[in-house]
C-alpha cells in the first residue's frame, strides 16, 4: 500500500503546502546524517498544524525505507491519550489492513515476532523515565531485531525534558530524560532523528559539544537542517496578537483585541480578601471591572456568531465557543476563579430575568466594544436589540459552561474525539493552570483573560500558554485578550524574538546560510561572549536587528532637587557634540553614549506599585556596546542627536483605557534620520522633555532616551544573564 498518497487522498484539506513540507523533510532525512548530535528540526508555531505535518511525515518515511517510528511525546497523560487518538484515527486505513499497528509503548507487546515486523509500527512514548526504559529494552533486549531495522524518532514538543543538562554546585549533568533519549539513539544502528517545536530556543543554543559528569558519551542536540511548518493565511498567531498593527494606536482588528487589566485586579482574583472584593457585588465592584467585562463580552461575541449564523440559514447546534482564565498555577486560586465566575453568571441571569439598566449597560459595552473590529472586519452586525435578546436566552437557557481544570487526569477525561477540550454547551469558560498549554487545543476561542507572573519570564514556556493562537480567523473580530501593561509588553518582546528567530532561518535557507542566529549575552567582566545553553529562555533579551528602537517606558521623572545638577551634565555633554536640534546626528565614542546612558538611568525612576514593563540598563548598554562593535570601519562609535523643548504626557489614552506613553520619538522625525543616517553605526536619541506637572510628571526637565539598530546589522539575540565564563 502506497501510504503517503493514500494519507493524501483522505486528507485534502492539508492543503499543498503541508504535503511538500512533508516530502521535502523526508528527503533530508534520507540525505542528511541525522547524527545523535544533529537531528533535524521541524519548526511550527504555536498550534499551526506541527502535528498533521510530522503526521504527513511518517506516512511518506513509510513509503520511503522506514520501518519503524517512535512518537515521543510531553509527559502528561492527556497528551499521550490525545496522540494515540490522533495517530489510531489517522493511520485508520493501514491499521484495518493490517499494514500498520499503533502503540502506546506500555500497552505493546514485550517482543514482536517475524510476520508482525513486516508491518509498519508506530509507538507513542510520553518522555517519561518508565516509558523510555521500556523502549530502551525492547529494542536493545527483548526485540534486538527490531534494532537493525530502519527507524524515525520523532520527538514531540522537543524543548520539553528531551534536552538537558543542569549546573550542579559547578558540575554540569544530564538530565535523566535527555540521558535515556540519547541511550535510546545509540542503541538503534539506523536511526534518523526529527524534533518537532514552536519554541526552539534551547535546542539552538546548545553547544556543539559539552562534557556532563553523569554520563560517559552524552551528546547534546542541535538541528542538522530546518523544515518550516508553513502557515496558511487561516492561521492567527504572535503575528496578529504582538506584531504591528497591535503595537501601534491606529484603528485596527489587531489593536481592539487587547484589553488592559489592572494589576491589581490579579491579585483579586488570585484569592480571597474581602476589604478588596466582596464576591456578592461580583455584578458591580470595579475591583473586578477587566473581568466583568471579559466574561460579558465573550457571551456578546459568541451571541453576535450565533445570530449571524441563524441569518445565514445555518445549524447552530454545534456552535460553540470557548474562554480561558489563566492567571495562576495554584488550585485555591483556580477555585476562587471559580466561585467569582459562577457567582457573576448567577448574577448576569438575574439581572437579564428582571431586566433592566445594569444588564443593558453591560451589554450595550460589550457591543460597541466589539462593534469596531466587527465593522473593520467588514462582518455583519445584528441590531443591539437582537444580541441583547440572544444574550438574555444564554444566560438564562443554560448556554454557558464553567469548568476548572487543573489536573491532567481531569484534562483527559474532558477531551473529545478529536483530542480537543469537550464545548458542552454554546458558551464555555475554562479556568485552569499548567495543564493548560502545550498540546491542549480549546476550538473556537475568542477570549483568553491572562495573568501569569512569574518573577522570571520563561520564552517557551508563555509562548506555549498561547492558547488562543490557532486557525481562528473567521472569530478573530470578537476575539478578546485581556492582561495588564507589564505582561503585555513582555509578550510584545517574546514575539519580536520570537518572529527574528524564524526570519533569520528563513532568510538563511534562501541565501544558502546555515540557519544561525547569533545569541549573546554579557561576561562577568563586560564583553559580549556566545550566550551559554538554556540562558536565552528567559524573557529578559532583547532582540537587536536592523532599526530595532529600544527605549525605557512606565518610568516617572526624579525630583528637581535630585536630579538638576545631572540634566545640567548632560546638557553640556550634548553641547559639546552637535548641540540640539542639528540637521544630521554626530559620531561620538562609545564610552561617551554610554556615560549620558548612566547619567540618565540616575534620573528615571519606576514606581513598583504601578503596572509597568521591566528595564534592565545593563542590558540596554550593552546591547549598545554590541551594536557599536558591528561597525565594519571597527570605529566603535555611536551616532548622537538630541531634542530639546518636548511636551509628551506620561500618559496617553486609547480606547477609552490609559497606558503608558510609549512613542517620545516619532517616525517622521527621529524614524526618517535613522534610516537615512544610521547605517553602520547606531544611534542614540535623547530627547530632553519639559516634564510639566500637569502632564503627568514632577514639573522638572528629564531626558528620555530612544536607541535604534544600524540598517547594517546582524540579527542578535541579547540575554542579560551575566556569568563567570
Amino acid at each position: 500500500m502506497n501510504f503517503f498518497e493514500t494519507y493524501k487522498s483522505e486528507n485534502p484539506d492539508f492543503g499543498t503546502d503541508t504535503f511538500k513540507c512533508a516530502s521535502e523533510t523526508v528527503t533530508k532525512l534520507l540525505q542528511t546524517a541525522t547524527s545523535s548530535d544533529h537531528p533535524g528540526m521541524l519548526l511550527g508555531k504555536v498550534q499551526s498544524g506541527k502535528t498533521r505535518t510530522f503526521i504527513s511525515i511518517l506516512a511518506d518515511a513509510f513509503d520511503s525505507g522506514f520501518d519503524i517510528a517512535i512518537v515521543l511525546s510531553k509527559n502528561s497523560k492527556a497528551l499521550i491519550e490525545q496522540t494515540v487518538k490522533r495517530l489510531d484515527s489517522e493511520f485508520k486505513t493501514f491499521t484495518d489492513s493490517g499494514e500498520c499497528e499503533v502503540y502506546d509503548v506500555m500497552n505493546a507487546p514485550d517482543s514482536f515476532n517475524r510476520f508482525e515486523l513486516q508491518a509498519k509500527h508506530i509507538f507513542i512514548a510520553k518522555k517519561q523515565t518508565h516509558n523510555l526504559q521500556r523502549l530502551i529494552d525492547l529494542f536493545h533486549t527483548k526485540c534486538p531485531e527490531m534494532a537493525n531495522m530502519r527507524t524515525l524518532i520523532i520527538d514531540d514538543e522537543a524543548d520539553n525534558a528531551s534536552v538537558g543538562y543542569a549546573n550542579k554546585k559547578g558540575i554540569i549533568e544530564s538530565t535523566k530524560i535527555a540521558t535515556q533519549i540519547s541511550e535510546l539513539r545509540g542503541v538503534i544502528k539506523n536511526v534518523s532523528f526529527l524534533q518537532v517545536t514552536a519554541t526552539p530556543y534551547s535546542l539552538y543554543l546548545q553547544p556543539a559539544d559539552i562534557d556532563v559528569a553523569n554520563v560517559q558519551t552524552f551528546h547534546p542536540t542541535r538541528p542538522a537542517f530546518t523544515s518550516l511548518v508553513p502557515v496558511p493565511a487561516e492561521y492567527v498567531g504572535g503575528d496578529t496578537y504582538f506584531g504591528e498593527k497591535a503595537a501601534t494606536d491606529a484603528p485596527s482588528v489587531e489593536r481592539y483585541i487587547h484589553h488592559v487589566v489592572d494589576h491589581n485586579e490579579l491579585e483579586i482574583l488570585k484569592g480571597s480578601d474581602r476589604r478588596r472584593f466582596k464576591i456578592e457585588e461580583a455584578l458591580t465592584s470595579p475591583a473586578i471591572q477587566s473581568y466583568r467585562h471579559a466574561i460579558a463580552t465573550f457571551i456578546t461575541g459568541g451571541c453576535i456568531q450565533i445570530l449571524n449564523a441563524e441569518n445565514e440559514g445555518q445549524n447552530t447546534r454545534n456552535l460553540r465557543y470557548s474562554f480561558l482564565v489563566h492567571s495562576e498555577q495554584a488550585k485555591d486560586a483556580h477555585r476562587h476563579q471559580e466561585s467569582i465566575t459562577t457567582e457573576l453568571s448567577e448574577q448576569l441571569a438575574k439581572a437579564a430575568t428582571e431586566g433592566g439598566s445594569i444588564i443593558e449597560g453591560l451589554i450595550r459595552e460589550s457591543y460597541d466594544d466589539l462593534s469596531r473590529s466587527i465593522t473593520l472586519y467588514s462582518q455583519p452586525l445584528p441590531s443591539f436589540d437582537d444580541v441583547l435578546a440572544k444574550v438574555i436566552e444564554a444566560l438564562t437557557g443554560g448556554y454557558i459552561t464553567i469548568i476548572k481544570v487543573n489536573s491532567d487526569e481531569q484534562v483527559a477525561s474532558m477531551l473529545d474525539k478529536t483530542g480537543q477540550l469537550k464545548l458542552r454547551t454554546p458558551l464555555n469558560i475554562f479556568i485552569g493552570g499548567q495543564v493548560l498549554d502545550r498540546g491542549v487545543t480549546l476550538a473556537n476561542l475568542t477570549g483568553f483573560y491572562y495573568g501569569r507572573r512569574p518573577n522570571r519570564y520563561q520564552q517557551d514556556t508563555v509562548l506555549q500558554h498561547s492558547r488562543m493562537y490557532g486557525y481562528r480567523r473567521k472569530d478573530l473580530a470578537v476575539t478578546r485578550f485581556y492582561t495588564s501593561n507589564a505582561i503585555r509588553q513582555t509578550m510584545f518582546e517574546m514575539e519580536e524574538f520570537d518572529s527574528s528567530l524564524r526570519n533569520s532561518i528563513e532568510q538563511s535557507q534562501k541565501h544558502g546560510g546555515d540557519d544561525s542566529v547569533q545569541f549573546i549575552r554579557r561576561a562577568s567582566n563586560g564583553t559580549i561572549v556566545p550566550c551559554s545553553p538554556n540562558k536565552i529562555l528567559i524573557a529578559t533579551t532583547q532582540t537587536l536587528r536592523p532599526f530595532r528602537r529600544i527605549l525605557p517606558v512606565g518610568f516617572q521623572s526624579g525630583y528637581k532637587t535630585t536630579i538638576s545638577a545631572t540634566i545640567d551634565e548632560i546638557d553640556h555633554i550634548i553641547a559639546q557634540n552637535g548641540g540640539f536640534g542639528a540637521n544630521d546626528p554626530v559620531s561620538i565614542p562609545l564610552a561617551t553614549a554610554l556615560e549620558l546612558l548612566t547619567k540618565i538611568e540616575s534620573t528615571l525612576h519606576w514606581d513598583k506599585t504601578e503596572d509597568a514593563p521591566a528595564f534592565d540598563w545593563s542590558a540596554i548598554r550593552a546591547s549598545l556596546t554590541h551594536l557599536a562593535a558591528q561597525n565594519p570601519a571597527g570605529t566603535g562609535t555611536v551616532l548622537l542627536w538630541a531634542a530639546d523643548n518636548r511636551k509628551i504626557a506620561r500618559f496617553r489614552t486609547l480606547q477609552g483605557e490609559q497606558g503608558f506613553s510609549d512613542s517620545p520619538d516619532t517616525p517622521k522625525t527621529e524614524g526618517a534620520m535613522a534610516r537615512r543616517c544610521a547605517i553602520d553605526e547606531p544611534i542614540l536619541f535623547l530627547l530632553r522633555q519639559n516634564g510639566e506637572k500637569d502632564k503627568g510628571w514632577r514639573d522638572t526637565a528629564f531626558y528620555w532616551p530612544v536607541i535604534q539598530a544600524q540598517a547594517n546589522t546582524p540579527t542578535s539575540i541579547y540575554t542579560a544573564e551575566i556569568t563567570d565564563n
